[in-house]
């Protein structure tokens, strides 16, 4: 039987204790902001490029580092066309390199389930008077974009759990 993800669960385990609190911090910040800071950008660079050539094989970490500026460029052009926010584009392009190539079309499939759990959640709890109270300050609550951080930060969570679980 083929394994269901292409990144082991040893690199999976390696990156998700980092992974998980920089997330969470971009699905919080979005929310509360519409804003993903750039500094959250840069840790889960930072963690793939110091994690990663001890959790990846040296050439699947370099290829991976490549994923980076692919989709930089994607969600640069994505930006401009209004169709995402930068701080969207930013964090997509460091998530990137957790994503093994071949995991592409489980990519898409979790970016779609992250996007509807996300939207129905977000939506669904700002109607609870308690959930909306508690978090009466946040930006989110205002507005009418949504805050694709906490969608992305999902996708990022749920591909490293799959990993693992796969193994």
């Amino acid at each position: 039987m083929q394994d269901l993800v292409a990144t082991s669960p040893t690199a999976a385990l390696w990156f998700l204790p980092f992974v998980v609190p920089i997330a969470l911090w971009v699905a919080w910040s979005d929310m509360k902001f519409m804003k993903i800071p750039n500094k959250a950008v840069i840790a889960l660079t930072l963690v793939f490029l110091a994690v990663g050539p001890m959790a990846l094989p040296f050439e699947d970490w370099l290829w991976r580092g490549l994923h980076l500026l692919v989709v930089l460029v994607i969600g640069f052009l994505m930006n401009l066309g209004r169709m995402v926010g930068a701080g969207d584009a930013k964090f997509a392009a460091a998530m990137a390199p957790f994503f093994a190539l071949a995991d592409l079309r489980l990519a898409i499939g979790l970016l779609a389930a992250s996007l509807l759990g996300a939207f129905a959640s977000h939506r669904g709890l700002g109607l609870v008077p308690v959930f909306r109270s508690a978090a009466a300050d946040w930006e989110s609550w205002r507005r009418r974009d949504f805050p694709m951080g906490l969608a992305l930060a999902g996708m990022l969570i749920l591909y490293l759990l799959v990993a693992i679980l796969d193994g």
